[in-house]
């Protein structure tokens, strides 16, 4: 998307990480989380500066003593400071965590990026290995562990990591498998990039999100399954560990009860803090370049509009748009990607709104639909919809009038139809909830419609999947769904990028006949100025988020007004005559 703002957008690295670290502690969960992960790091890393004892130093007649005398929460089984110990023991817990989310994340991870990438062979083998390490049991498998190497949490924790490991590589290898398809990914292919390079920063950078979530399961099952082995006894108990007091704890529970609530509340507010942590920043990696919540800046004032508007009666007029801006959320403030459109449709007209990708177009019918991407927002200006300013409506307000009275034709149309579904249903379910009608009668009605969009075998297409018809009927079904419910208003978005130009031709004819059949306005959203003179009326130019030209369609051709204009019109015609077909309401239009 073009970028019209006039502030700089560029950042340095570190400019883009203190950026990142302040949306994440904008979050109130991630700041709560910091904030207590933060406390933690900081004992375990200060330990032998706070703790008042050393982790080995017991006193014979404190065994199990209620907290105070010297012992702030109280003397262990052994006549060791628990606090102390709580101290020392959030080192060992913590570290023993990361050697287990290290190697289960390495492993898993880059096998999963291997078998997702390059499939084939490796994805066989390496699939393998996973669904034969998911089989055996993991706690078992330390215990067998524990009697060959010894009384080592740090081995444990390795033996753990990669009986983890598969969980990683399950979640990373379907991910790959999402994403390496997309036209990006071949698009770096062809530009000569290194697989290497794809995946490092084209395939990695797209998954990390869910990678990070599954990175704070892992480290809090780990210090959870650390705790279980040295609750059974299985670690070394001079090494001070938040297991190894809940076990020493839990044998002397009946004498010291309270003594079991510390490293039980150490472990639970860690594991917590990992969790939210982890669901802050994939938050703000899912939100992008999008302002947090709190920071949004005032929208600025819409620029005024200087093109001519239509003067054809207000009763006549189904749409109006007056003076409409529309702004993305970004770092540096609002990003207008449409400055002060305004456009008039009259009631059975057609409108092409025309101009080079980038130019605003999408956006400008998006923001009629209601449909604008996440973050985007109308920040001033007016949509006035058959007396109905929809500028402002919410999702709510807007559902009862898409279908039933304003209907969008997509470009695109394998990829507007649902793969999991069938065409018919896909045709059928619409009507039902836009128009109330049974579902015998939606049958009957998308079976009438597929036979008026030319198909020629209306039940063999009613009963297909998407995958089994072609792009050029893909875009009739989608033209039949759009007029089901036959509205006052039928935006059509590049309705025959994707088709080849005999079947354009096509599909072009049975828009204008639909149209003129059911009396509906139209804007088709093209940069074909050929498909404009075959179908419009009147004709809005735009560049740079902005109209620069609106004439008739006639007038346009004969005598363009603006440079702009004029550059398009000598770059698509380059000396050739335009086709002398137009539409009913302007035989006259020529070359």
């Amino acid at each position: 998307m073009t970028d019209f703002s006039n502030e700089p957008t560029s950042r340095s690295p570190k400019q883009g990480r203190f950026a990142f670290a302040r949306a994440v502690l904008a979050n109130p969960l991630g700041l709560v989380a910091c904030v207590m992960l933060v406390a933690v790091l900081c004992v375990a890393a200060f330990a032998p500066f706070i703790a008042p004892y050393a982790p080995g130093d017991l006193q014979i007649f404190k065994m199990n003593a209620p907290p105070g005398d010297g012992y702030l929460l109280g003397g262990d089984g052994a006549g060791r400071d628990i606090l102390t110990r709580l101290i020392y023991g959030s080192r060992n817990t913590l570290a023993g965590a990361a050697v287990a989310v290290g190697v289960a994340g390495l492993i898993g991870v880059v096998t999963g990026l291997i078998a997702g990438y390059f499939g084939g062979n490796r994805d066989v083998v390496l699939s393998w290995v996973s669904d034969g390490l998911m089989a055996l049991p993991a706690l078992i498998v330390l215990l067998a562990f524990y009697q060959a190497l010894g009384a080592s949490i740090y081995l444990s924790m390795i033996v753990f990591g990669i009986m983890l490991s598969p969980s990683f590589f399950r979640l990373t290898r379907n991910l790959v498998n999402g994403v390496k398809h997309e036209l990006y990914i071949d698009a770096a292919r062809v530009s000569g990039l290194s697989d290497l390079r794809i995946i490092v920063r084209h395939v990695l950078r797209v998954i990390r999100a869910p990678l990070v979530i599954q990175t704070s399961i892992v480290a809090g099952i780990a210090i959870v399954i650390q705790a279980g082995l040295e609750f059974l006894g299985l670690g070394d108990p001079a090494t001070p560990t938040w297991g190894g007091m809940l076990q020493n704890a839990f044998a002397n529970m009946y004498t010291a009860p309270m003594a079991i609530l510390w490293p039980g509340l150490a472990i639970s507010v860690t594991v917590a803090s990992f969790v939210l942590l982890a669901n802050a920043i994939r938050d703000r990696l899912q939100q992008g370049d999008r302002v947090t919540a709190g920071t949004t800046p005032k929208p600025k004032p819409a620029p005024s509009s200087s093109h001519p508007r239509g003067d054809s009666p207000d009763d006549d007029v189904l749409l109006d748009v007056r003076d409409l801006v529309v702004g993305y959320p970004g770092k540096g403030g609002w990003t207008e990607v449409v400055r002060g459109v305004s456009l008039t449709l009259r009631r059975g007209e057609v409108l092409g709104l025309v101009g080079e990708s980038g130019s605003g177009k999408t956006q400008t019918a998006f923001a009629i639909l209601g449909l604008l991407s996440e973050g985007g927002r109308v920040l001033s200006g007016s949509i006035l919809f058959d007396g109905q300013d929809l500028a402002h409506f919410s999702e709510k307000e807007m559902r009862p009038l898409r279908g039933k009275r304003i209907a969008y034709v997509p470009q695109e149309p394998m990829s507007n139809l649902d793969p999991v579904f069938r065409i018919g249903y896909q045709l059928v379910e619409p009507m039902v909830a836009v128009l109330g009608i049974s579902r015998t009668e939606a049958k009957a009605r998308a079976l009438e419609l597929l036979a008026r969009v030319g198909l020629p075998d209306p039940k063999r297409t009613f009963s297909a999947y998407p995958h089994e018809i072609s792009g050029g009927m893909a875009q009739r079904v989608l033209i039949a769904g759009a007029v089901s419910c036959k509205p006052d208003l039928l935006i059509a978005d590049e309705p025959t990028t994707a088709l080849d130009v005999t079947v354009q031709a096509e599909v072009l004819e049975l828009m204008r006949n639909l149209q003129a059949e059911f009396g509906m306005s139209m804007i088709l959203v093209t940069h074909n100025f050929g498909v404009v003179a075959d179908s419009c009326e009147r004709v809005a130019v735009m560049k740079d988020g902005a109209v620069v030209e609106m004439q008739e369609v006639t007038k346009l051709f004969a005598e363009p007004a603006h440079p702009y204009t004029k550059m398009l019109l000598g770059s698509v015609l380059n000396d050739t005559t335009v086709r002398s077909y137009v539409a009913p309401r302007n035989p006259e239009v020529t070359a």
